[in-house]
């Protein structure tokens, strides 16, 4: 994605200039060494002074903000790059890829993460008396838009509220709340709507997702998931892929695989265990698909995690 700056009075310039420093100032401050930290409930701060490799994960509803550095976030076959002039908003959760690009000792990656949780999400709708727009909008649960000064002054403000404990307490949901209304009012305020909508997106898309998500390590039948729906399958397969950029199978392949990683590197599971427990009978199959998705065979990845984690402990 080519990085087009916003169009900006001279002084908008100088203000955004002003609090994207006051940003990398406070993170730089607040997160020491390379890794993740979450100082304040709800906002994660990260740092890394390395380019990072292909790191799996799970993108829950959030707003994502980076004062210095950029980022991507492979979510199926599309590539989403961020920057300090873009921020990235998921609101689903989402197997995905993410890699830092940017990222020296001298000029480290600083990231901001805040949480979106739907009921927050609908209490500030309902105050702000905003009803869902008419307008068509694209359902993909994950977008890149631009950065604009009264948004970053509001972000500014919340990571500087780490200097002040007892103030953070009071004005930490206040200022939540502001970036959730100002996300409302932006680009990609019909998108964040779904998130307090019926629980996300269609009923029949939340319900599925969540389905698969509870019993990831059961059969998928998507002709009896369709039918239960009330969709036939090729609906169901459009649908599903419009919001997570991938197919049920492929959702449930991404889930499993994830889990299986946990559980070997958490609960020190042998690969055979932990193929089982996320519903894989053949070890072998299980290794394929493994390598196919993490790059590497299951013993050999878990091991370079475990070496990483030492030199560089993260979230």
């Amino acid at each position: 994605m080519n990085i087009i700056k916003p169009q900006q009075t001279e002084r908008e310039v100088v203000m955004v200039q002003t609090y994207r420093e006051a940003l990398i100032e406070q993170i730089a401050s607040t997160v020491r060494s390379d890794g993740y930290i979450e100082p304040l409930p709800g906002l994660h701060l990260g740092r890394f002074s390395v380019p990072s490799e292909a790191i799996h994960g799970v993108l829950e509803p959030s707003f994502c903000v980076i004062a210095q550095g950029s980022k991507e976030i492979l979510l199926g076959d599309t590539r989403y790059r961020y920057d300090p002039f873009h921020y990235l908003l998921a609101t689903i959760e989402l197997p995905s890829v993410g890699r830092i690009l940017d990222a020296s000792k001298d000029k480290p990656y600083f990231s901001l993460r805040l949480e979106l949780p739907a009921d927050l999400v609908g209490s500030v709708m309902i105050e702000a008396d905003y009803v869902s727009s008419a307008r068509h909008v694209e359902v993909r649960a994950v977008s890149v838009s631009q950065l604009d000064v009264n948004l970053l002054n509001a972000v500014a403000r919340l990571v500087g509220l780490l200097d002040s404990p007892a103030e953070a307490q009071v004005l930490l949901p206040l200022i939540t709340r502001e970036i959730v209304y100002r996300l409302l009012i932006g680009d990609q305020g019909d998108r964040l709507r779904h998130l307090a909508l019926l629980g996300g997106y269609t009923p029949n898309i939340s319900r599925a997702i969540q389905r698969i998500r509870q019993e990831f390590d059961q059969p998928l039948h998507i002709e009896q998931l369709a039918l239960e729906l009330g969709m036939s399958v090729s609906g169901l397969h459009h649908h599903f892929k419009a919001v997570t950029a991938l197919s049920p199978l492929q959702f449930q392949k991404q889930i499993r695989l994830q889990e299986a990683r946990r559980l070997m590197l958490s609960e020190d599971l042998d690969v055979a265990s932990a193929a089982s427990r996320v519903g894989y009978n053949d070890a072998s199959y299980f290794n394929r698909e493994y390598k196919s998705i993490f790059g590497v065979p299951p013993l050999r990845d878990v091991q370079r995690l475990r070496e990483t984690a030492k030199t560089f402990p993260g979230e």
